[in-house]
């Protein structure tokens, strides 16, 4: 793209230089919407994690982190609390608040042997809850591996394309300079000409659009 940009505007091709540019600075703009949206969803998707379980001793409800809770044990959600682990209601009715996790908006009633997943909201009644889960195997707990993980981990054709690139480049722009060289001084054509048929050439030699397409 810089390489063309400046070979607009040495062979006098002012519009067209701007046009590249332009064009750049579009895509540019798109991406950072992209990426400012994917990571306003990740910051979203953090609040679900938990911060606190209820555990009830001797009638007193005592907050734990969610990784000190055993499977077996039976922990207290109130109305309005986050669900900290994966478990089965033993005890209570209400409306759960599934949308964090499955998007859907209209809450799930669980009854006394429900099965419940963690992130979700508890809506409105108290929930007596039977640990099935460890928080480290917990639905949000592998969500939320799963988005960290997500960067360092790139897709078969993706990697592939990278590869391909770090050679077909530098192969194509050294084409390049040979085409505006070896004209002029061969062929007798002007310099002028020999740049703008090397520009050109790499413009039809970007393969853009299965670059873009990748991410």
């Amino acid at each position: 793209m810089t390489v063309a940009t400046f070979g607009a505007l040495g062979t006098g091709q002012y519009s067209e230089a701007v046009a590249v540019m332009l064009f750049y600075q579009v895509g540019e703009l798109f991406q950072n919407y992209a990426v400012n949206r994917s990571r306003q969803s990740i910051t979203e998707l953090m609040d679900i994690c938990p911060e606190y379980a209820n555990i009830e001793e001797d009638g007193i409800l005592t907050r734990v982190d969610p990784d000190d809770v055993q499977v077996g044990d039976i922990i207290v959600i109130k109305a309005g609390e986050r669900i900290p682990l994966d478990g089965e209601v033993v005890f209570g009715e209400s409306l759960i608040d599934t949308s964090a996790l499955t998007g859907e908006s209209v809450p799930r009633r669980v009854t006394e042997g429900s099965g419940i997943i963690s992130g979700c909201v508890n809506g409105s009644g108290l929930l007596k809850v039977r640990v099935t889960k460890e928080f480290d195997d917990s639905t949000v707990a592998k969500i939320l591996e799963l988005v960290e993980n997500a960067s360092s981990k790139k897709a078969q054709v993706e990697n592939f394309i990278t590869r391909f690139a770090r050679y077909y480049t530098p192969l194509v722009v050294i084409g390049a300079v040979l085409l505006a060289v070896i004209q002029p001084l061969i062929f007798g054509q002007t310099w002028t000409e020999g740049v703008r048929r090397a520009c050109t050439f790499l413009v039809i030699s970007c393969p853009c659009a299965l670059v873009i397409s990748v991410p």
